[in-house]
Order: structure tokens, then sequence, then C-alpha cells
């Protein structure tokens, strides 16, 4: 196994450099971001475009959390198909959410190529990959509705499934051209660079342990000092802890692994040979991609169980010889997990947590498209906008019922699933 001191192969490839910034004196800011992921580092990009003074405080370091551990998946729209995001929130509200996420992987790859962010980034789509015949029809239920939109989506047979995936274990998919692949590590490290150079300040290393309404501002409180701002965005998604009483009982949180081999070379050229991502249809859904070094990276929900030779290393090898029976046994090179905040409704939020107090959160594993609008939809509000200009309803916190039930009872269905697909 890999140096176990990276978060996950994102963190050991991405081209980008970490950006490490103590913070070592007090600050006063228009705007104050907690959490240097997707979500807050693009508040701070568009919020200094937009002339706001702004300052990121990041526990750890960049990307920490569900950024640099993420598939790299640039999927358009939510989890759910496009016809039941309208029927959740009305025909006006819900068509111009589908429209705003479908477009959101063009606006992603048009930040990447704009500022030569270096994040191995593709442009030929995902496939969503049925696993059953009743997948499939769900799949085409789908693909009927964004057709009807003018999305450029493909229904794919299960003959063609096969030619892109070059596995005949599924039933047939669903490509939509307007995705692609990135190193997701790669990208986050990129929106703070071009954050900072817009005039953010980023602090990495400073956990805010206070949050009090003082006067008209904001007080945080971190061991580097003190930060006044007028506005905060809390960016914490997943790894949100009890900084504001309750937002963390508001979604049931999860994990999610995933295992690198040893890059394959000519060995996987006849595997996702046009580099789509892909994810299937089945309830504990699993995820494989090929990075630009042709490794194999594959997942599902859960944990990773062991080390070299441990249980998870046993699922993915087992996995892909299910899937790919002429590829012959494989080494692994690393496997990681990270936390995926889930919605009953599988629907995100934007909270309205006080006067001036802001967060985005329950992405349901679609992070990198929504947090990236997100960011930019709460910056613009914050710069002087209107509430009902963003994306979603602004809402208040509402407690996940039987959060920590649902939480170990899926952690224990994921393990199982493991030990049962590893035999």
């Amino acid at each position: 196994m890999a140096n176990s001191s990276t978060l996950s192969l994102w963190d050991q490839t991405a081209a980008e450099p970490d950006l490490v910034s103590p913070m070592t004196a007090d600050v006063v800011t228009d705007v104050a971001v907690v959490g240097g992921g997707f979500t807050g580092l693009s508040t701070a990009l568009h919020a200094a475009g937009n002339g706001l003074d702004v300052c990121v405080l990041e526990a750890r370091q960049i990307g920490y959390g569900g950024s640099g551990r993420n598939v790299g998946l640039v999927n358009a729209g939510l989890w759910l198909p496009p016809q039941d995001v309208r029927a959740h929130f009305g025909e006006e509200r819900g068509a111009r959410l589908v429209e705003v996420l479908g477009e959101g992987p063009n606006y992603v790859m048009s930040l990447i190529e704009k500022y030569q962010i270096r994040c191995e980034l593709t442009r030929t789509g995902t496939i969503h990959a049925a696993h059953s015949p009743g997948g499939f029809r769900d799949l085409t239920r789908r693909a009927e509705e964004w057709r009807r939109l003018g999305a450029p989506v493909s229904l794919l047979s299960r003959e063609a499934t096969r030619e892109k995936i070059g596995s005949s274990a599924f039933y047939g998919g669903l490509l939509d051209s307007r995705a692609g692949t990135i190193n997701p590590m790669g990208y986050v490290r990129g929106l703070a660079r071009v954050a900072k150079s817009a005039g953010a300040r980023i602090h990495t290393g400073v956990s805010v342990t206070k949050l009090a309404r003082q006067g008209e501002e904001w007080l945080l409180e971190t061991a580097g000092g003190t930060v006044i701002a007028k506005s905060v965005v809390l960016a914490t998604n997943a790894y949100t802890d009890d900084l504001w009483p309750g937002l963390q009982n508001s979604f049931v949180p999860i994990n999610y692994f995933q295992v690198a081999t040893v890059p394959l070379g000519q060995r996987v050229a006849s595997i996702l040979a046009e580099r789509q991502g892909m994810w299937d249809t089945g309830t504990v859904m699993f995820s494989l991609r090929r990075d630009a070094a042709d490794r194999l990276i594959i997942g599902s929900m859960g944990s990773v169980i062991g080390g070299a030779k441990g249980l998870s290393e046993r699922w993915a090898a087992r996995q892909l010889k299910r899937l790919f029976p002429e590829l012959g046994p494989v080494d692994f090179e690393k496997s990681w997990h990270g936390q995926i905040a889930m919605t009953a409704d599988h629907i995100p939020r934007i909270h309205r947590l006080a006067e001036g107090l802001y967060t985005p959160i329950g992405y349901n594993g679609r992070g990198i498209a929504p947090g990236t609008i997100f960011g930019k939809a709460v910056a613009d509000l914050l710069a002087g906008g209107d509430e009902a200009d963003l994306p979603l309803p602004v809402t208040g916190v509402k407690q996940e019922a039987m959060r920590s039930l649902k939480a170990g009872f899926y952690q224990t269905a994921f393990t199982a699933n493991q030990v049962l697909k590893s035999i």
C-alpha cells in the first residue's frame, strides 16, 4: 500500500500544489467561510470576484473532507430524476433547479479551462450502468425526460454498454455527454489557488471553536486569532461538527470507500476506453473509473476495512474479476474513504441559520458541480443579491429522525455487502 499519510490517491497524484497558510493574526472581513472544499472555495472565489473581502478557515488541509476523497465524477443534475425534482419543488422552481444543475458540469469545466486548473479533466461523459432489468427501466425513464429537455444523453443498449465499459455485466446504461471526470483534489486545490489570486485570504490548520453574533457582525474564535465578519458561510457538509447546534443532525453521514490499483498500462486499454467514469443502479452502488496513469479505481458505500490484502482489497479484487475476467490478478496501491451527507429526500439544502449565516449542505454524493454552483450562488447573494435567486429555496434546519440509528444500520449493511461480495 502507498504511504497512508495521504488522504487519497488524488492527494498523492494531484498536480496542483497544496496550499498551507496558518493563521497568525486577527482578521476583519466581509465574508468568513468555514471549510476549504468545493463549496467553500467556490464561495471565496466568486465573492472575491464580486469585490468582497473573504477569509477561508480550513481546520485541516485544503480538500481534507469529501472534496479531496471524491470519486471525481462531474455529473449533471441531482440524485433524483429531473421529473421527480420538479414534482418536489413545483414546476417553475423545480425546472429552474434542473436547468441550473444540468449546466453544472459545463460551468465547472469552464472554470478549469479559464484558470488552467491541473486536474486531469476529461469531457467524454459518465455512464450510469444498469445492474438489473429494473435498473434499466429507471435509466429509460431518466433518459426520456432528459432528452425531452434537450440534454445530450444517450440510452445505451446492453451491447453498447459492454463496448463502452468493456464488461458484459450490465443490462444497459445512460451516457451523459455533459459530464466528465477530474482529479478532485487537483480541482479543489486549483480553486484555492485561484481564490487566493483573486484576493481571498485562506488559512489552513485552523479550527473554529466558537461562532457567535456580536452586534451586527459575527465573531469566530480560533486558536490562531479571531475573525470578525459581516456574513458567514459554513461549507463543511458531511464534516459538519457541533459548531452550530443541531446542524450535524440534519443529515445522515455515510462513508464511501475506494480502492485504486497500481498503473496497469495496456492491460486496461479496453476498460472504459474513452475514460468515462461510471456508477451502477444498485441500492448499494459501486463506481469505477480510470485515472490518467491507467489505474482502475473502484469503490462502493462503506468504509475501508483492513489494509493490504484486507477485506476492502479482497472486495475490489473480486469485483474486478467479475466485471473483467480477462484482466487477471492486480495489485492495489491505495485505499481510502470519505463521508457523504445524505438527506431523506436525496435533495440538498441551503439553510439560513441566522441573519447573515448560510450553509449549503446535503449533496448526497453529488458535491462537485452542485458545490461549485451553490458556492457561486451564495457569493452572489452576499454581494447584494436576492434569496429568491438561489438555486434552492432557503430553509431552516430540520433534524433527521433516528439519525444515529440510520447511520449505524447503513454502516452494518455496507460492511455486510463487502463481506458477501468478497467471497
